[in-house]
Order: C-alpha cells, then sequence, then structure tokens
C-alpha cells in the first residue's frame, strides 16, 4: 500500500509533500497533486536510491516543467511524518516568498576560486532579477554532492570564501548505505561526480545552524600517514590504522563495521569545537576510509555518543524560538544517527521529534557548514514566516 501524507504543511510561503509509491511516474503525480499551487516556484526532493533513477527524471521533468528542479539520493529520507525509507520527500517555496536559483558543477576537481565567484555572482543576479529582497541578510546557500565523490573540501573552502557573509549548509547524497552510487539531480537528469548549488533568497525569517551529541573522551590518536585524496588514513599513532582503533574502542577489527564506527566516532578540535571525522570502512591493508579528508599530522579524540533526543531537541527549540513563527526545518543529518538510534531502539523516539518539530530533510553521508565538511551532524535551516 502507497501512502501520501495527511499532514503536510500547506503556507502561503511553502508546502511539503511525500510518497512512498513504488511506481516512479505515479509517484511523481502524487508529488505533484500535494504541491501543484499557483504560486509554485522551486522544488526540492529527496529520495532513496532503490527508484529506477533514469525513470524519475523523466517524471520530475514532465511533472514540474518549467520549474526549477532540485533534488538528490539518500540514505534515508525525512517527511512531515518523521523518518522515512524507500520514499520521496519534498519541499515546494513559492516565488512571492522565496527567490531561487541553481547551478550544476559538473567538474568537481577542477573547481576554482575564480569559478565559484563566478557561479555566486551568478546566482545573486538571478536571484535580484526576481525582486523578493535584498541579497545580503536574506539570502543562504544550499549544497548537495555527490556523496562518493570525495571532493567536497575542495569546493566548499572556495565556495565559502566566494559566498562572503551568506550562510551555507548542505549534505552529501547517500544510497541507502550501499556506498556504491550516489546521485544528485539538476536540470532533468541524475548526475555522479557533480555538485549542486542553490541560492535561495527570502523575505522570511531564518536561521542555519549545526551541531551533534558526541562527547570527548581522553583518548587521543595521531594520523602518522594518511592519504588525504584517498580519504584514507594508513596508520594511527604509528601503528596500522585499523588494529590501533581496533584497540582503543575494544571491537576486533573483523567485527568493525558501520555499528562501531556510529558508537565510537572520532573528531578534530578546532579552537572549542569538536568535529566528527566518520570510518566509512576497513580495507585490506588495514588503513581506514574516511567520509571525510583526514590530513597527517593532525590529532584525533576519540568521541562517544551523548543524549542525542534532548540535545536535539533543545537545539531545534532554540532556533525556532528565535523566528517569530516557525514554518519548517530544512535538515541533513547524517545516516550515522540514525543509524545509532536504531541500535539503541531509540528510532521512533528520534522520528516523532523530528516530527514535531516539523523537520523535512535527508539522512547523508556527509554534512556541510558554512565551508567545513563533517559527519554525524545535524545541520539545517529553521524557515520562518515573512518577516
Amino acid at each position: 500500500m502507497t501512502k501520501q501524507s495527511s499532514q503536510n504543511i500547506c503556507q502561503p510561503e511553502l508546502r511539503t509533500a511525500f510518497t512512498t509509491e513504488r511506481d516512479e511516474q505515479v509517484a511523481v503525480d502524487q508529488l505533484l497533486q500535494q504541491l501543484n499551487w499557483p504560486g509554485l516556484n522551486f522544488v526540492l526532493f529527496f529520495c532513496s536510491a532503490e527508484y529506477q533513477l533514469d525513470r524519475l527524471a523523466k517524471a520530475f521533468q514532465q511533472g514540474f516543467k518549467d520549474l526549477l528542479v532540485v533534488g538528490c539520493t539518500t540514505a534515508g529520507e525525512i517527511t512531515v511524518e518523521g523518518y522515512g525509507q524507500g520514499c520521496i520527500s519534498a519541499i515546494g517555496f513559492s516565488r512571492e516568498a522565496f527567490a531561487v536559483s541553481g547551478r550544476l558543477i559538473s567538474s568537481l576537481e577542477h573547481f576554482d576560486f575564480n569559478d565559484a565567484q563566478g557561479v555566486v555572482e551568478q546566482l545573486s543576479e538571478q536571484c535580484l532579477e526576481q525582486q523578493v529582497a535584498p541579497i545580503k541578510d536574506h539570502s543562504f546557500a544550499l549544497t548537495l554532492f555527490d556523496g562518493l565523490s570525495t571532493q567536497e573540501e575542495k569546493v566548499l573552502v572556495t565556495l565559502d570564501s566566494a559566498l562572503g557573509s551568506i550562510p551555507h549548509f548542505g549534505g552529501s547524497a547517500g544510497d541507502d548505505i550501499c556506498l556504491a552510487n550516489t546521485h544528485v539531480y539538476f536540470d532533468g537528469a541524475f548526475h555522479t561526480n557533480a555538485a549542486v548549488i542553490i541560492l535561495i533568497n527570502t523575505s522570511c525569517e531564518f536561521r542555519v545552524f549545526s551541531g551533534h551529541h558526541m562527547e570527548s573522551r581522553d583518548t587521543k590518536l595521531v594520523v602518522t600517514e594518511a592519504d588525504s585524496e584517498q580519504r584514507r588514513v594508513l596508520e594511527l599513532n604509528a601503528e596500522p590504522a585499523a588494529i590501533e582503533y581496533s584497540r582503543i574502542v575494544g571491537v576486533p577489527v573483523d567485527e568493525l563495521n558501520h555499528e562501531s564506527f556510529a558508537l565510537n566516532p572520532i573528531a578534530v578540535r578546532i579552537g572549542d569545537e569538536y568535529f566528527v571525522r566518520s570510518i566509512q570502512s576497513v580495507n585490506d591493508d588495514l588503513s581506514l576510509t574516511f567520509y571525510c579528508a583526514v590530513e597527517s599530522g593532525i590529532v584525533l579524540t576519540l568521541m562517544e555518543p551523548g543524549e542525542m533526543i534532548s540535545k536535539l531537541d533543545q537545539q531545534l527549540t532554540r532556533e525556532e524560538e528565535a523566528l517569530g513563527e516557525h514554518l519548517l526545518t530544512l535538515g541533513c543529518d547524517c545516516f550515522l544517527r540514525r543509524l545509532e538510534a536504531q541500535i539503541r531502539g531509540k528510532s521512533e523516539p528520534v522520528s516523532q521529534l523530528l516530527q514535531r518539530h516539523r523537520v523535512v530533510g535527508f539522512n547523508t553521508y556527509g554534512e556541510q557548514i558554512d565551508g567545513m565538511h563533517v559527519n554525524q551532524t545535524f545541520t539545517g535551516v529553521a524557515i520562518g514566516r515573512k518577516s
């Protein structure tokens, strides 16, 4: 039995939609039915990688023709009813309150500061033509990356410089933890080794934020050998990386998996804050592959999960209360956080929390916040009514 939400947000500024329909054409028809109103200007969607993406792309192109539509595949969806799996979650933005422009970056490895500057100028000009609000203090940027491209750090640094004071967040596309094919959607097609940059200029109040629930422990690990381009750490504390990590977390090497990594994360400290660098896999040579780049010589700290539910509730409440009237939060939530909730039997309470706070988004292979690529983090934007 397929499902459409009966709890969709329907406001003059934006609307939400989701469907569990497995037929791509029917699924898009259902989304169109939920989002099709005269003020619709932009559609953002998050879909399971289980769909036949060529058929889904064609259905989106035909159903939402003449509209800017952007999306990506996920490691799990977040709908207005909480966690979803194997479905499509979407948000529609009105032309009255949102001016939106987007650009596909199809050659990530060659993206430099001049490219970033040109993209930001072009996106800003396109938004200004829609005459919704001044760019300064009324805009934020959203990025969606191919989650297996390994190019986030390089692109984000240059993009952040070009954006200047414009806040930015985003997420890396997933594929239901298969680690095989992750895609972003732009201009009627799904793309790999690519990213989409979206500039959202709005008359609504908003707050971009990021946070996690990890707490530091006393154990330190020095990265003594690494291949940062491949995101591989060969040695920790001058020992084979997998063996040393296995020793400090107390899990045999042959039993290390996503669950071990979710419950025993490691982080780099920058100032007074810790930023998680999540492990993706153990390799045959006993090196570790990470979801973020890790450089030789840095010191990593072993972390442990704190209280996810209370921390997330506090953070979302704080952002919402800073707005005049909260409408929706667009969230990029690491799939390892969702996995941790499943391991601890907290999936339903977390799902209910997300529903209560009107969070819509997806579970990612990495999160982005103001030029940084991070893991096991919740990043997003809380959107309020027009100011």
